[in-house]
């Protein structure tokens, strides 16, 4: 496959994916809202100049229907990497919902249409495995595999996460009613790592620079995530497309933390240096005091002190994916905010 559309490819994940294309020397089709705003992309054209690849630039937008059929003519695979990832929004159907959904199915219809696209290659998350930590308990689980759906989430509670979940299911079945392209999905959980742009909005990198400006100081809520590295994201995404074994689903992290565990990486690499919290913060102190933080009573209730796993064999085994260890990548992070 040379050629490969990639949705998102400005962002945090898809600047990476974009970058790992270009030096595998494909050719890259970027979608864009606009084109007359290069400094969204210059860092990518920059990389492609700088590589055996070449980058073309299209304009498309996920809730414009049939704005990506003419960047999908040609392409013989799709990284659909683009979708909202906002925490505080006011208006979750049409902030988040519309775009994950409707640009998913915008963008899959493009592929059917194409006559050319042999395979689709989704960013979806643990967010569409799981809605709150507490579920694993709920559910008898003592790990979460793909086999596993997000069952507790909606537009009011964990809006974000039913977002992720609506739009692969939306995929599958797009994907399970033809015959002309295969999907692969991707789950990753909370990426961390060095971002390729400094116009990024990523929430990850918000939540880390929170951290390092003491917001939690005071104490760090017990909450846990699945980790992985943006770089291993981007790395997932092009085993799957190149592979051709990959199929379904696949968890995408490298294993669990909390925000105190988080905060002592930090402070392994960076000693004294940042007034980060030392203890967990009372969980009943969060329900009163969640909302300024941007999370409900809710949300404290069915996520604070609940531990998750996560079982990634699936893509170690199936697409040989190899892991950084996630203290590294938070102080390769941290190092680049720093500068």
């Amino acid at each position: 496959m040379k050629t490969i559309l990639v949705t998102g490819g400005t962002g945090y994940i898809g600047s990476w994916v974009v970058k790992d294309l270009l030096e595998k020397g494909k050719t890259v089709r970027l979608t864009v809202r606009d084109k007359s705003k290069t400094s969204k992309f210059r860092h990518l054209s920059e990389f492609a100049n700088q590589s055996s690849g070449a980058l073309e630039i299209w304009e498309a937008d996920l809730l414009k229907y049939g704005s990506f059929d003419e960047a999908a003519k040609g392409a013989e695979a799709i990284i659909h990497v683009a979708s909202p990832f906002i925490i505080k929004v006011k208006d979750a159907q049409k902030e988040l919902v519309d775009p994950a959904v409707n640009g998913t199915k915008n963008v899959l219809n493009a592929a059917t249409l194409s006559g050319t696209v042999q395979k689709i290659v989704l960013t979806s998350s643990l967010a569409s495995i799981l809605g709150d930590s507490i579920d694993m308990q709920k559910q008898g689980l003592s790990e979460f595999t793909e086999a596993h759906w997000n069952t507790s989430s909606s537009l009011t509670h964990q809006p974000y996460s039913f977002s992720k979940v609506s739009a692969e299911k939306a995929a599958w079945e797009k994907a399970n009613a033809q015959k002309i392209w295969e999907l692969v999905v991707i789950n990753p959980g909370f990426v961390l790592g060095p971002s390729l742009t400094k116009t990024s909005d990523s929430e990850s990198i918000k939540i880390m620079q929170d951290m390092l400006k003491g917001k939690f100081r005071t104490g760090a809520p017990d909450l846990w995530f699945g980790m992985v590295d943006v770089r291993d994201v981007a790395k997932a995404h092009i085993l799957a497309l190149e592979s051709e074994k990959a199929n379904g689903r696949h968890i995408t992290c490298n294993g669990e933390m909390n925000f105190l565990h988080i905060a002592n990486s930090i402070e392994k690499s960076f000693p004294k240096k940042y007034k980060l919290p030392k203890k967990l913060a009372p969980k009943g102190l969060l329900m009163w005091m969640g909302w300024m933080f941007g999370v409900t009573r809710a949300f404290v209730k069915n996520n604070i002190g609940y531990p998750i796993q996560f079982n990634n064999s699936k893509i170690k085994n199936e697409l040989k994916m190899e892991f950084r260890d996630i203290d590294l990548t938070i102080k390769d992070m941290v190092d680049q905010l720093e500068n």
